[in-house]
């Protein structure tokens, strides 16, 4: 912190403690508003560091910085993806213009990157209607069925897509709609019409997309 917010900071906490003394208080027993100089910056200092907002970003631009290594980036999604378990700060992903650089990594060459950008995908939509109208919106949906489907991509990259399709499509019929339609388009025999709010009949749908990974992932070594 700079001096002058720093003695900022000391003059306001001295005045705190002068109108908290005996001494200055008025003999009816009110206590008068105290004087201040408070700014944002210096109440920000005050309360511990950069908000979530600031995060958020800071954690986007690591993730999409070249000259990052992958280990870091990691952390940095999945610091990320703990900001945005927080409603306002998932709310918050489109005010900071987030979704664009967030979806742009379900195409990374690097497997791990898609897995965690659809991770915080499903994070960043379950149980919330304005998010999950942004991802409509933002024209996410193909890429994760695409993901979900493709067999050439690892198991554990192809279940986070689901799992960020199942965030994406419940209660929100939209969305329901658009998947389906991009699972028919894909040769993925799915219902033409799902209730959204049918939890049984969108989890049929889950089910199968899940048994479609076991059914084609590659075969392991014992």
């Amino acid at each position: 912190m700079g001096d002058k917010r720093l003695n900022d900071l000391l003059r306001w906490s001295i005045e705190h403690m002068e109108a908290d003394s005996p001494v200055n208080q008025p003999s009816n027993g009110s206590r008068p508003p105290p004087t201040t100089n408070l700014t944002p910056e210096i109440m920000e200092a005050l309360m511990g560091g950069p908000s979530d907002a600031e995060l958020m970003k800071a954690a986007m631009e690591i993730i999409n910085d070249p000259e990052v290594s992958l280990e870091n980036k990691l952390i940095a999604f999945d610091n990320f993806e703990q900001l945005i378990e927080n409603l306002d700060n998932a709310n918050n992903i489109a005010n900071l213009d987030l979704w664009t650089p967030l979806l742009d990594q379900l195409r990374h060459e690097e497997s791990e990157m898609r897995k965690m950008a659809a991770w915080c995908v499903g994070t960043a939509v379950q149980n919330n209607a304005r998010t999950q109208e942004r991802l409509l919106a933002m024209g996410g949906l193909p890429s994760l069925v695409e993901m979900a489907l493709k067999k050439e991509e690892p198991e554990d990259v192809r279940r986070k897509a689901i799992y960020a399709l199942s965030s994406a499509v419940r209660n929100y019929q939209p969305s329901m709609d658009a998947c389906t339609d991009e699972l028919n388009k894909r040769g993925f025999a799915a219902a033409s019409k799902v209730d959204a709010a049918d939890m049984d009949a969108v989890d049929t749908v889950i089910h199968g997309l899940r048994e479609n990974v076991k059914n084609t992932a590659p075969a392991t070594s014992s």
